[in-house]
């Protein structure tokens, strides 16, 4: 258990934190939500001892190993295997399966397993730096944005390993579907506060919207309870036969707190504007084919037809093709065979990931949206500016000094500039908070026009989807139907062999006999070093439970006793002991859940060992 008490912290005179205290308790996996800048991160790096705090404490149990990705790319091995096999713990060295495994589930092959880490692109090595730390088995895991460079199989492979993870686990992340669905406990950061709850992110977000309507009523309340009393103190003070009622209503003015009316927070509030766009069909593809050699084409003879109102998501793992399918349609690229005919009335408007680098840096945020479009004027400007949350001053930033977040609200402000009819969006919720999505969720959803989108967001893929682009297998699919229908007819191909091999002709080297017997001795004692004393523990448990049943049975026999015999007071003192005795049997049938649920958790992953290593 981590303990965390009176913590503060601040930057450049802005509060961060004031004096917030939580627990971070055995097995719970904590998500934490708040506001880009907020400090969820900053928290994270007080937990693991990069920052230090102003003012408090953090309590951290002797030899309790807290891990977390580490940002610094920096690998000491010649081959990916071993390079991930630096992590396992002491007494799993040489258990390569266990790396592999997960290496796999992050979309590394068989052919990956011998190539150099530095072979790899920056996704692919934040992805081994990931699996280091979900084989190390820590303690206490940190995840910080974990999806991000991560496709769609992936994230659900991790998201499923995370589930089980059998320790603690605090967890950042922009995607809500996928916090959610892994998460025991959701911690925000809200004005300088930290509120902890038991369950998802909509019961989060539904208490601190309960709470801050409260306040609000309460305030109004002691307002117009405070204006009564002032008013009556005006009208008497001057009255000698109610001086004594006018001084206690000034004591009680004086004892009265008075609430300050919430600061408004700012959040992203915009719409996309759409043009009309008089015909049905907007755009035809026609045998497409496009490679970036060759000899290795990654799009062929792709066909499909877009017609108005369509909400089109185009989907699958990394590097297949799904951006330059997406930069095809916007003409950023030619196809090199096929063709692709617009309705000439489409005004399409394009959203890319990478396009942050054609941002100007002299240039203000004001500027920047300006020399978008001929059309828009200073005023026009700073209305898109506040609705990117640019408000005042912020406006006037360079584009050198913002962050990565920043640089694509801006991109986005600049999308807003001129209607269009079709929006072509990679990756748009990439970089923005939880709100920030929410806001952009909903934008996407009001506009009128069509929208085709790269996502790896499931939220997203469920609320807007309504035909699908698949890059799964070397191929591409045209499915018609929403998100939920494809997963129903048997949707990813690919989860399924999440975790093995990309090859079916691929198969780990096997064990011999006397490898086999050494690493099946060492699972098994290290099963009775954990389970028996969780084993000991249940049956001390159940003996205290027997105990006290009999204890309260007595009680019982007693009471019966105290009642034939009219002793008033020994009547009460009987049923005090039996009220105690009770609730410590409660307390116990507690406890003895929560220890049966470790022991079968622990007996289980034993289980899954020994039966990975006889697959082995």
């Amino acid at each position: 258990m981590i303990s965390v008490e009176n913590l503060s912290k601040s930057y450049s005179g802005r509060n961060l934190f004031d004096r917030v205290s939580f627990q971070l308790n055995p097995r719970e996996r904590l998500g934490l939500v708040g506001r880009n800048g907020h400090g969820k991160t900053t928290l994270l790096r007080m937990l693991i001892g990069e920052v230090e705090p102003d003012s408090g404490s953090i309590l951290i149990p002797k030899n309790y190993r807290i891990a977390h990705v580490r940002q610094k790319l920096q690998f000491t091995r010649d081959t990916v295997l071993d390079e991930g096999m630096t992590d396992l713990p002491e007494h799993e060295q040489g258990h390569y399966w266990k790396i592999e495994k997960i290496l796999f589930g992050l979309g590394f092959s068989r052919q990956d397993m011998q190539r150099h880490p530095n072979e790899f692109s920056g996704g692919f090595q934040v992805r081994l730096n990931l699996a280091k730390i979900l084989v190390s088995e820590p303690d206490l895991l940190l995840l910080d944005e974990p999806t991000n460079y991560l496709d769609i199989t992936s994230i659900r492979w991790v998201e499923n390993f995370l589930v089980n993870w059998p320790h603690e686990l605090m967890l950042i992340t922009h995607d809500r579907s996928f916090m959610d669905k892994i998460v025991t406990h959701t911690m925000g950061i809200h004005r300088g506060k930290l509120r902890k709850l038991a369950g998802n992110t909509a019961k989060y977000y539904t208490q601190i919207a309960q709470d801050e309507e409260v306040y609000e009523k309460t305030r109004l309340n002691d307002e117009r309870r405070r204006k009564e009393v002032e008013l009556f103190i005006t009208r008497f003070r001057a009255k000698a036969r109610l001086a004594n009622l006018v001084q206690s209503r000034i004591k009680l003015l004086s004892k009265m707190d008075q609430k300050n009316q919430l600061d408004r927070i700012k959040s992203l509030d915009f719409a996309f504007r759409s043009k009309s766009f008089p015909g049905k069909s907007m755009l035809s593809i026609e045998n497409l084919g496009f490679g970036y050699t060759a000899d290795d084409p990654i799009i062929k003879n792709l066909g499909f037809t877009v017609t108005k109102g369509n909400r089109i998501c185009v989907i699958g793992r990394n590097g297949k093709g799904k951006t330059t399918l997406l930069r095809l349609l916007a003409g950023a690229l030619q196809g090199q065979s096929g063709q692709i005919v617009y309705n000439p009335n489409v005004l399409p408007g394009f959203f890319e990931q990478t396009n942050i680098a054609s941002l100007v840096d002299s240039r203000t945020i004001e500027e920047e949206i300006m020399y978008t479009h001929p059309d828009v004027d200073r005023q026009a400007a700073r209305n898109i500016c506040g609705a990117m949350m640019f408000t005042g001053d912020d406006a006037l930033k360079k584009i050198s000094v913002l962050s990565g977040g920043e640089k694509s609200r801006v991109m986005l402000g600049k999308l807003l500039v001129t209607p269009v009819n079709l929006l072509l969006l990679d990756e748009p919720s990439n970089h923005l908070d939880m709100e920030s999505c929410d806001a952009l969720l909903a934008a996407i959803d009001s506009f009128s026009g069509t929208v085709i989108m790269v996502t790896h967001n499931e939220m997203f893929l469920h609320a807007l989807a309504q035909r699908l682009i698949i890059f799964q297998d070397g191929q591409i699919e045209v499915f018609e139907g929403s998100y939920q229908r494809f997963l129903d007819s048997g949707g990813w191909k690919e989860e399924a062999r999440a975790g093995q091999p990309t090859s079916e002709n691929e198969s780990a080297p096997k064990l011999n006999k006397k490898e086999l017997r050494r690493l099946r001795s060492e699972i098994i004692t290290e099963k009775g070093r954990i389970l028996n004393p969780l084993a000991k523990q249940l049956q001390k448990i159940e003996n205290q439970i027997d105990a006290a049943e009999k204890r309260l049975n007595q009680l019982g026999e007693n009471m019966q006793a105290a009642t034939r015999d009219q002793k008033a007071n020994r009547i009460m003192e009987i049923s005090q002991n039996m009220h105690t005795c009770q609730a410590e049997i409660d307390a116990l049938f507690e406890e003895l859940e929560d220890a049966t649920e470790t022991f079968e958790s622990q007996n289980a992953r034993f289980a899954k060992k020994l039966e990975e290593l006889e697959n082995s």
